[in-house]
């Protein structure tokens, strides 16, 4: 598994969060997910104006092994999709930070990120 970027913030539920500038951020899902998962086959991805609460789940992936839930992690509107992923949902197992990202979203003001882990504890998270 490829390490988990420093820059990045994790949540729990495995999903990786990029704050960009403003309230701008770009969610995917972790190595250890895509990992988990296997073979990705479909992914259904969220609607571009549609508001989230954080926690709750957004869109779902499936795989030759499962289907699975992803979660808002901050609670925002999505503000675009990646659509190269209809096509090439591998692109989540190839690439799961970088072209495998699912979606932007902007986070409401009132919104923190602060809940999200560093990549040193959500490591730590793994091992456990």
């Amino acid at each position: 598994m490829d390490a988990n970027p420093d820059h990045l913030r994790y949540a729990p539920t495995h999903e990786w969060v990029n704050e960009e500038e403003g309230n701008e951020m770009t969610v995917g899902i972790t190595d250890f997910a895509q990992d988990q998962l296997g073979d990705v086959v479909f992914v259904s991805l969220p609607t571009p104006g549609s508001q989230f609460e954080a926690g709750d789940v957004c869109m779902f992936i499936e795989s030759v092994k499962s289907a699975s839930d992803i979660h808002m992690p901050v609670t925002g509107t999505i503000l675009s999709v990646n659509q190269e992923l209809e096509q090439d949902p591998e692109l989540v197992n190839q690439d799961a930070f970088g072209a495998g990202w699912l979606f932007k979203l902007s986070a409401d003001e009132t919104a923190s990120s602060e809940h999200l882990l560093d990549s040193f504890t959500y490591d730590a998270a793994l091992d456990e």
